[in-house]
């Protein structure tokens, strides 16, 4: 049988040769190539009087309408409900979402309901990115490298500045957007377990330091002090040097007790490092290893004077914990340690790695510890 296509009025007289003439409907289905049960179907609507039919035809019209306004109803209903938060975009979010829900819903009706227009949508539709969005397509590649390249720590004044090193140019404001868009956030909040004050108060050393903490040059103050790491071995504690110049880590040492050698080894770590010309002030805390004999006679012994904080006053010592809680915010506390020797390793490579080669410092102009002493002594150089 062809496939064809028939008027009204080819339909209403193949129903009179059934109905006028007697003719069998097998009859007139074979002599006219059409099947038996299209010519039943046309009996039903062209096989009663003209005046019912028409009646028939506008019941049907009147249903086919009201089937039609109540789909344009439920549509005006159900696109709101699942693009509310869609309503108060941009544009351009609007064209992805009539993308996403054109198989739903017909373009048109999610246009209006967005209040965009078809031909507007239609031309995104065929460009869809910008100039703008393919740049910043390009961008967000390399902020999320030095994002991932932090230990997922920086934020987006430190991005940009890594950007900016690499000859990006390009807004602070325009990074902050690109890393808000993609919950690209820089580490925060690590509280520490706060100090016992108990205890009389004592003095071995003056507080020469009396917080000034910008010297003026390398090697002329030192911080010192030491923290705890949890394993499931137990306590990990470290002890670190840090030069208040530069805020670089120049001496650590590791270990499972909280002695007088841990302290002292981290000390010994930064004479050998440096080898200071001149007298350096070592800054520290009162804790029983840094009022030892053994301390105060390596102190005597390579020319460093001794400079403790008051008893109970953090802040006197603020580089050093700002140092640890640092540590502990951006490394540990995104870690759980098996063993010792595992959190050594990871210690290891935020300090050595990271820490003093790489991470930009407030501080420090946004320079890393090592780049920023790096500097002086170039300008010192040059001059």
């Amino acid at each position: 049988m062809s496939n064809k296509r028939y008027t009204d009025e080819f339909k209403a007289e193949a129903v009179k040769q059934v109905t006028v003439r007697g003719h069998t409907v097998a009859d007139v289905a074979a002599r006219l190539d059409v099947s038996a049960h299209s010519l039943y179907q046309w009996m039903k609507r062209f096989g009663i009087p003209p005046a019912e039919r028409k009646v028939s035809d506008d019941q049907q019209a009147e249903i086919r309408r009201l089937k039609a306004e109540l789909k344009r109803v439920s549509e005006e209903r159900d696109i709101p409900k699942k693009g509310r938060n869609v309503l108060r975009q941009n544009v351009r979010v609007k064209y992805v979402f009539v993308r996403e829900h054109q198989k739903t819903y017909s373009v048109r009706r999610l246009c209006k309901t967005l209040e965009i227009h078809p031909s507007g949508y239609y031309a995104w539709l065929h460009a869809p990115d910008s100039a703008r969005a393919i740049e910043d397509r390009r961008l967000l590649g390399h902020v999320k490298q030095s994002w991932l390249e932090s230990g997922s720590i920086y934020g987006y004044r430190k991005v940009w500045q890594d950007l900016r090193e690499l000859g990006e140019v390009c807004g602070i404001n325009r990074i902050h957007r690109l890393m808000h868009q993609e919950k690209l956030r820089s580490q925060t909040g690590y509280h520490r377990r706060p100090r016992s004050r108990s205890g009389p108060p004592s003095v071995h050393a003056p507080n020469h330091l009396q917080r000034q903490f910008a010297p003026a040059e390398p090697n002329r103050i030192w911080v010192t002090d030491i923290t705890y790491i949890r394993t499931h071995e137990g306590w990990l504690y470290l002890a670190a040097v840090l030069d208040l110049f530069s805020r670089q880590v120049i001496g650590w040492s590791m270990g499972a007790r909280m002695d007088k050698e841990l302290a002292l080894n981290a000390l010994v770590m930064a004479v050998w490092r440096r080898q200071p010309k001149q007298t350096v002030m070592v800054h520290s805390d009162q804790g029983s290893q840094f009022s030892s004999y053994d301390w105060q006679d390596f102190l005597k012994a390579h020319n460093l004077q001794q400079s403790m904080s008051r008893r109970g006053n953090c802040h006197d010592n603020a580089v050093a914990e700002s140092f640890f809680q640092l540590l502990k915010r951006e490394r540990i506390r995104r870690k759980s340690y098996e063993t010792r020797e595992q959190a050594k390793r990871d210690i290891f490579d935020y300090i050595e790695m990271f820490y003093n080669p790489k991470r930009r410092h407030g501080f420090s102009n946004q320079l890393s510890p090592a780049n920023y002493e790096k500097q002086y002594f170039q300008r010192l150089s040059s001059v």
